[in-house]
C-alpha cells in the first residue's frame, strides 16, 4: 500500500489518535517518575551494559500502546523496541505495509536518572516512509508532532522550526562553525583502537577543534550537546534549535518519528557516513533501518544560495570531518 492509498483524511484520522496516544504513554511515564520521587520502590534491571538500562516503565507503556492501535486498526503492523527485543530476528521488518514504530520510553537512562530528556516516540509509516511522528516529553510538556501535507508543530500551535520570520533562517556560511552540533555518545562503548567510540571521539574533536587544525578538519561548531535521546536530538533539529546532529547506531523506533517530524518541518536527514568523495557523492535520503544519521535543521535561502543548497553544503562539510562508523543491519 502506497503513501497514495491512504488518504488525506485518513492520516489526519491516524495522526489525531497518534497525538492523543502519545499524550497518554507520557502521562504513564510521568505517573512512574512521580510516584518513584514520592518514595514509591521501582526494580530496575541492567542489561547487556551499565548505559542500556531497562524498566518495567519500558514494557508497560509500550503494551499499553500496542492495545490501542490494536484495537484501533487490527490490520496495521506494528514494531516496538521491547517487543522487537524479545524476538529471535535482527533484522529490518519494516516494508510497505502501514506499520507503527514505537520507542515507549526513548532516553531510558534519563529516565533512570530523572533527568528531563526522555520521551514517548509514536512513528507511522507507509511505504518504507515515516509520514507521522508524535514525541512527547512530558517531564516539560512538550508535543512534537507532524503529519505528511500538515506541517510540523510543537504543542500543536507553533509551527516547526520555531524561527519562520520573516523567514527560516539560513544555515551558516561557515558551517559547522556557528552550528550547534548534537551527538551522542552510544551504547557502543568498546574501547577497542579505532572502534566506533574511538571513531566518534575524533569526529567529536574534528567539528569541535579550531578552524585550521587538525590537518583542516578543525569545524570550531558553536557549541556540542548531547540529550541522550536521539528522538529529542532530531526534535530540537526540526525546531531549529540544532543545527546539525550526526550518529550511529540507533534503531528505527528511536528515529521514525523524530526523521517525519524534521522532514515535514523542512530538514535534511542522510547519511552519517562519509563518502569516498564528499564533494561530490549523491546525497541520498536516509535509510530508515541503517542505524547511520546525518540531520541537518530546516533552512531558508541567502542571497547566494537556495535553503536546500546551504543544507547540502553543511552535510558536506561534516562528511569531510567525520569518521566512517561500523554498524550494519541485515535486510535495511
Amino acid at each position: 500500500m502506497a503513501t497514495s492509498d491512504l488518504s488525506q483524511g485518513q492520516l489526519d484520522e491516524i495522526y489525531a489518535f497518534a497525538v492523543d496516544l502519545g499524550r497518554q504513554a507520557g502521562q504513564l511515564l510521568l505517573n512512574r517518575v512521580e510516584k518513584r520521587i514520592a518514595g514509591d520502590s521501582q526494580s530496575v534491571e541492567e542489561k547487556d551494559s551499565a548505559v542500556d538500562i531497562v524498566t518495567q516503565t519500558d514494557e508497560d507503556v509500550e503494551i499499553f500502546i500496542r492495545t490501542a492501535i490494536e484495537k484501533k486498526y487490527p490490520s496495521h503492523k506494528f514494531l516496538g523496541e521491547e517487543s522487537y527485543a524479545k524476538g529471535q530476528s535482527r533484522g529490518y521488518l519494516i516494508d510497505e505495509q502501514p506499520t507503527w514504530c514505537v520507542d515507549p520510553l526513548d532516553g531510558t537512562v534519563n529516565f533512570t536518572h530523572i533527568f528531563p530528556m526522555f520521551c514517548v516516540s509514536i512513528g507511522f509509516l507507509v511505504n518504507h516512509r515515516p509520514v507521522i511522528g508524535v514525541i512527547y516529553a512530558p517531564f516539560q510538556d512538550q508535543l512534537f508532532s507532524s503529519c505528511v501535507n500538515r506541517g510540523a508543530w510543537l504543542n500543536e500551535k507553533s509551527r516547526l522550526p520555531l524561527l519562520q520570520y520573516p523567514s527560516v533562517p539560513p544555515l551558516p556560511a561557515n558551517a559547522p562553525s556557528q552550528c550547534i552540533l548534537s551527538c551522542e555518545w552510544g551504547k557502543d562503548r568498546r574501547d577497542v583502537p579505532d572502534g566506533n567510540l574511538h571513531r566518534k571521539i575524533e569526529s567529536f574533536v574534528n567539528l569541535a577543534a579550531e578552524v585550521g587544525s587538525r590537518g583542516g578538519k578543525g569545524g570550531m561548531v558553536h557549541g556540542v550537546r548531547s540529550l541522550g535521546s536521539a528522538t529529542l536530538d532530531l526534535a530540537y533539529v526540526a525546531m531549529g534549535s540544532f543545527d546539525i546532529w550526526w550518529e550511529g547506531g540507533c534503531w528505527e523506533w528511536d528515529v521514525a518519528a523524530g526523521i517525519a517530524i524534521l522532514l515535514e518541518a523542512g530538514g535534511l536527514v542522510t547519511t552519517a557516513n562519509p563518502p569516498e568523495d564528499p564533494d561530490t557523492a549523491p546525497i541520498e535520503d536516509v535509510r530508515l533501518g541503517s542505524r547511520l544519521y546525518l540531520a541537518i535543521r530546516p533552512a531558508g535561502p541567502s542571497k547566494i544560495e537556495t535553503g536546500r543548497q546551504s543544507q547540502e553544503r553543511t552535510v558536506r562539510e561534516v562528511w569531510r570531518r567525520v569518521r566512517e562508523l561500523a554498524y550494519t543491519r541485515p535486510g535495511a
